[in-house]
């Protein structure tokens, strides 16, 4: 199971992270300027968001069999459509309908962790994935520099679509939505899941009052949102940006844009890792995973404003590599909270929280490209350094109000109290 879940969280980096290195290349062939761009970028992400909540739901309701199969079917094509885009318009089309299949993608993964792993392991289990989409993201620019050295970013696009059409057939002919109906399961293995399959898909229906009324949802939300506000300018502008602002040549970009992601996913594990030493060492689980996201929000934050005062574009990198890893700190929390708060609604409430926070990745794209162009010095001349300082102090600030939001959640109180929550041991 495990093995497929890594295998889709690199695919899903790979098919989203590729259009920021191929957009220099996209830019000249279709003549879109810097705001056209972002909207490019900020389609994905709009329908990615607005899409979270029916993917979660249907993976709740229906399973993630079924659902994850026909999601990964229907990006891996618009993935492959984004190589004939021939406008603005049709460009922006593909990238909405690539963003709705993909939400499908990890409110469904975390319901396959409720289903198919005992409490005590799941936050690990989600530091490691995202790991795994980190560093998929991370090596992705090298790929795609490879690859367009021998193809064009049209051809490339099909190639990576592929990819997914394979994995979709694959899992489903092997998963199933409850383990104990596979055949390679046995008793001893159900015994050692305690009693997960208790949250497996269900036709009962979804309490959305209580989800939108929940203090520790609304929280999540906002934090979410703030987060991916600045995380998704690693997979949009940053290829830009090293090349208009720092003067880097293609070769060399592609080497550092993918730090950031390199490092965020380490930062992944880590948050994972000290999330769950430091409930051992203080016997709270809340508290941990509250110090960990807290703190890993707050440092993403300042590293921004640190990288606006080194001029050398190699440690800048690294300063942005380190920002990316405090902003993934606070991933396994995140969904560990969903998880844990969700229960049987893990799909429908992670799901909302990613939908939340592809809000905030849709924003802040087209902010930056409005940024960009409100500080040139004519409409035909590249974007300023100080417009790319404005957009990352604008970030770091948003930053800040997703740490102070982590203070006042409580990650652990299920939304539905007969469902026990287990401290890891």
């Amino acid at each position: 199971m495990f093995g497929f879940v890594i295998a889709l969280a690199v695919i899903t980096y790979i098919d989203r992270v590729c259009i920021s290195q191929a957009a220099p290349s996209i830019r000249r062939d279709l003549g879109f300027s810097e705001t056209q761009m972002g909207w490019v970028f900020s389609a994905f992400t709009i329908s990615y968001a607005l899409f979270e909540i029916p993917a979660g739901w249907m993976g709740d309701r229906f399973g993630p069999r079924s659902v994850l199969m026909k999601v990964v079917l229907m990006w891996s094509v618009f993935t492959a459509a984004t190589g004939a885009a021939w406008s603005f318009f049709s460009m922006v089309v593909c990238r909405f309908l690539f963003g709705a299949g993909e939400a499908g993608c990890f409110p469904n993964v975390t319901k396959i962790f409720t289903i198919w792993l005992p409490s005590n392991e799941r936050v690990r289990a989600q530091g490691i994935l995202w790991l795994s989409a980190r560093w998929g993201g991370a090596f992705t620019p090298l790929l795609v520099a490879w690859v367009l050295g021998f193809m064009s970013w049209r051809l490339a696009f099909v190639m990576f679509g592929a990819l997914g059409v394979f994995w979709a057939i694959g899992f489903y002919r092997w998963f199933r939505d409850r383990p104990s109906e596979h055949p390679e399961v046995n008793a001893a293995e159900l015994a050692l899941m305690d009693g997960a399959e208790k949250n497996a898909p269900s036709h009962a229906s979804v309490p959305w009052r209580k989800l939108c009324s929940s203090p520790t949802v609304l929280l999540l939300w906002l934090q979410y949102f703030c987060m991916s506000y600045g995380w998704y300018f690693y997979i949009t502008w940053l290829p830009t940006y090293l090349r208009d602002a720092r003067g880097v040549s293609l070769e060399k970009s592609a080497v550092l844009a993918g730090l950031p992601l390199f490092f965020g996913g380490i930062g992944c594990f880590v948050g994972g890792w000290a999330a769950k030493k430091l409930a051992e060492r203080w016997g709270n689980v809340g508290r941990a995973r509250r110090a960990v996201a807290c703190t890993g929000l707050f440092m993403a934050g300042a590293l921004l404003v640190v990288a606006t005062r080194i001029n050398d574009p190699v440690y800048a990198m690294i300063a942005l590599g380190l920002a990316s890893f405090s902003n993934d700190l606070a991933m396994a929390p995140d969904w560990a909270a969903c998880m844990d708060v969700g229960g049987r609604l893990a799909g429908s409430l992670s799901g909302s929280m990613n939908m939340m926070g592809n809000l905030g990745g849709a924003v802040g794209p087209v902010v930056v490209g409005y940024i960009l162009t409100s500080t040139k010095a004519t409409a035909d001349s590249p974007p300023t350094l100080a417009g790319w300082t404005t957009a990352f102090l604008v970030a770091a600030a948003i930053y800040g109000v997703g740490a102070i939001a982590w203070l006042f959640i409580d990650p652990v109180t299920p939304l539905e109290p007969d469902e026990p929550v287990k401290v890891p041991s």
